[in-house]
């Protein structure tokens, strides 16, 4: 098989920006650093599309090792034909090799086994290919010490012809296909959980078509399967299974007697369960990818949730019995100052909670309060309010999403960061800074538990947790980090950078002071050119010795960047001067046409893609692109459950995507969601595809339910 050809058909590319990303891959070059700095070598691949080639790469690859173990196994049985070892050289899926391996496979010896052991399979292919006038007279000729009766011959070449019928590789493939196409899935609650009301209830009795059985109930069926609530089972319509068997049936009505025995007990026994466990693995597989995959995109948009920069903050964890933890930050979220107030029931300390704050606030200057969203927080809400209108401070306060704070605040790396807190505190730190600078808190946190994922236990974790991973590697080097405020926590998603040269980036700092420089890393014990390649463009030096050093241009341009800025009349140093930047962006417009663009380039002997990206660095130097995209809601006064009505127009923040609908946060302690079907007047198959993580909405309560305190939402233009 031509590995790079098949990759290249199935992403439909190029053949020469495979084999180009192919090489370097294996050239040890990370896949942020290909897709952003070697856009000439692949043709301009997204990220995307790099880590599907080294996906596919891996997988073929695997299947190539596969094909030589199966042919070995089978050649040494001496049983390796021209035909099947086409077939098996042929084959571009790891299901069809194992089919076509499956009849040669060592296993334990079944009762087609021991039939064919006993003399019986002679008599087995005569049923199946010639008529035969007395078939009880021909099968007292293979009566044996081993095979005593008329009877045992006919039951050993039932087990022989059901064998041929379930290993047939043909005959998986159009059952395979045909269950896939025309089976259901059928669920029931177990004797004992009859009468008995569970969260599964709505699978008993329960049938779809597999076609169009929606991913999330994939999940929740399996779930109910694994909890040993629900069993279930596939079913295919008899017509289907006629289908199949006409291949092994002759014109010989004798025969068939015999034959259709073997084909029920081969497709009871052997084919039906073996195929079922496959679609279902299949399915399951599907449900994964799709729930993983909206994980995904939910935690990329969740981690370039914008900073509220030069915020100031007061941070609360809100509790009742313990109190609520109330923190003090400044605008880098260095911690200054923490306390405990009890300004909720049991305690209902106002005066004394009242004080602590006004003092926290004063004390330094603190111009945005954060509210956790758990327990306690709508009376620690009311309380803030009412301590803001009191005294006219004129703040806004914000809540932030308390998932994964304690899974931080009880970690190593927060009692690394501060040891001599309890875990409660550095839980309100946590709160406070994710709002400050959402990424850099959000990266210490794993992110099965920031609360932006479906069924995430019922999934593959492996598999989850390198497409997590994948993701937040992907967004720390879309937006670029500060090389001299960054924790050792997100410099190792930089590409190039592990979490030992993470560990020793933030050492040498501590030792040395600010990086002036990018090339002041290879200083650094550990960071040694090769990474230093992979790193250094998403790497940010503000203050530093170059200006170019506050833009994601890569060193190895640092020199064809001078020569464009010479060629226009201005500095490196230019573009950190308002006035003579804007002047410069003026001039740069004119290359933002393909001729121009590609004449400079010829000039300049640079690619046509380096430019452009050199152009977009140099327009925004220092550029943040969260800062683009819609802020937080901020809030100053108090809304409760009690206070919306059917009708109601409001505005809210979508903080969670699932397969069936968006949860919006209306600034009360629940959250309403919005159906995928009232999100738009025309059909649509995921509600990704009209909202996102973050995104400012206006909704429309269509009805509530006091008793569960549920609010159904309409989206609204």
């Amino acid at each position: 098989m031509d590995i790079l050809k098949n990759i290249s058909e199935e992403l439909k590319i190029k053949d020469w920006q495979v084999k180009n990303t192919v090489n370097l891959l294996n050239d040890g070059n990370t896949i942020p650093f290909i897709s952003r700095y070697r856009k000439e070598a692949t043709g301009n691949l997204n990220e995307g599309i790099i880590r599907k080639i080294s996906e596919l790469f891996q997988y073929y690859t695997d299947l190539e090792k596969r094909k030589e173990s199966v042919l070995k196994s089978i050649e040494e049985q001496g049983k390796l034909t021209e035909e099947l070892k086409n077939k098996i050289l042929q084959a571009k899926k790891l299901s069809e090799v194992e089919d076509l391996y499956l009849p040669y496979k060592k296993r334990k010896k079944t009762k087609a086994d021991i039939a064919i052991e006993n003399g019986l399979e002679p008599f087995a292919k005569k049923l199946l290919s010639e008529e035969i006038e007395n078939i009880e007279q021909e099968a007292q000729k293979y009566i044996n010490d081993k095979v005593k009766s008329v009877e045992e011959v006919f039951e050993g070449v039932k087990y022989i012809i059901g064998q041929y019928f379930a290993h047939n590789e043909k005959i998986r493939k159009i059952l395979r296909d045909d269950l896939l196409k025309y089976g259901r899935i059928e669920s029931n609650k177990k004797k004992k959980f009859i009468e008995e009301k569970t969260k599964y209830d709505m699978y008993h009795e329960f049938s779809q078509e597999i076609r169009k059985i929606p991913n999330y109930r994939v999940l929740s069926i399996n779930r109910g399967e694994k909890e040993g609530v629900l069993s279930v089972k596939l079913s295919l319509e008899e017509k289907y299974i006629e289908k199949l068997y006409k291949f092994y049936l002759t014109k010989y009505e004798e025969n068939n007697k015999i034959i259709k025995e073997g084909l029920d007990y081969g497709f009871k026994n052997m084919l039906f369960p073996s195929i079922s466990n496959e679609v279902r693995n299949l399915l399951t597989q599907r449900a994964e990818e799709s729930s993983i995959e909206l994980f995904s995109k939910n935690l990329k948009e969740l981690l370039l949730t914008p900073p509220l920069k030069n915020k100031r903050v007061l941070a609360i964890d809100p509790g009742y019995r313990t109190g609520c933890k109330v923190v003090a930050l400044d605008e880098s979220g260095k911690f200054l100052e923490n306390a405990t107030i009890y300004p909720v029931p049991p305690q209902n300390e106002f005066e004394k909670s009242e004080k602590i704050v006004l003092d926290f606030i004063k004390k330094y200057n603190l111009n945005l309060i954060v509210i956790g969203n758990g327990t306690a927080s709508r009376e620690t809400q009311s309380f803030i309010v009412d301590v803001v209108k009191k005294h006219n401070l004129g703040l806004k306060y914000i809540f932030a999403d308390e998932s994964g704070a304690s899974v931080y605040s009880a970690s190593k790396l927060a009692a690394k960061e501060f040891p001599d807190l309890d875990v409660t505190v550095r839980g309100a730190i946590s709160i406070g800074r994710r709002i400050q600078d959402p990424l850099a808190e959000f990266v210490k946190i794993d992110p099965k538990s920031l609360g932006v994922g479906q069924y995430q236990h019922d999934m593959n974790q492996k598999l989850l947790k390198e497409k997590l991973e994948n993701t937040v590697e992907h967004v720390v080097n879309l937006v670029g980090v500060n090389l001299n405020t960054a924790s050792a926590a997100l410099l190792q998603y930089i590409s190039g950078i592990t979490p030992k040269l993470a560990e020793n980036i933030v050492k040498y700092r501590e030792e040395n002071g600010f990086f002036k420089e990018r090339k002041e890393l290879l200083k650094v014990k550990g960071f040694g050119p090769k990474a230093f390649e992979q790193a250094a463009g998403f790497l940010r030096i503000f203050d530093g010795n170059n200006p170019l050093e506050v833009t994601g241009i890569h060193p190895e341009s640092y020199e064809k960047t001078i020569q464009l800025l010479e060629y226009l009349g201005f500095k490196p140093e230019d573009i950190l001067n308002s006035e003579k930047l804007e002047t410069l962006r003026e001039k740069l417009k004119k290359y933002y046409g393909e001729n121009e663009l590609k004449k400079l380039a010829e000039q300049l002997e640079i690619g046509e893609y380096t430019l452009k990206d050199i152009i977009t660095e140099l327009q925004k130097p220092g550029r943040d692109l969260r800062d683009e995209l819609p802020q937080p809601l901020l809030y100053e006064d108090v809304l409760t459950f009690d206070d919306l009505k059917v009708g109601m127009i409001l505005q809210g923040r979508v903080t969670n995507i699932t397969d069936f609908g968006a949860f919006v946060d209306l600034g009360i302690k629940e959250n309403g969601l919005i159906h995928k079907s009232n999100m738009s007047e025309k059909y649509i198959k995921h509600p990704s595809e009209v909202v996102s993580i973050n995104q400012i909405v206006n909704v429309e309560i269509l009805d509530m339910d006091k008793e569960l305190k549920r609010i159904n939402l309409k989206l609204r233009g």
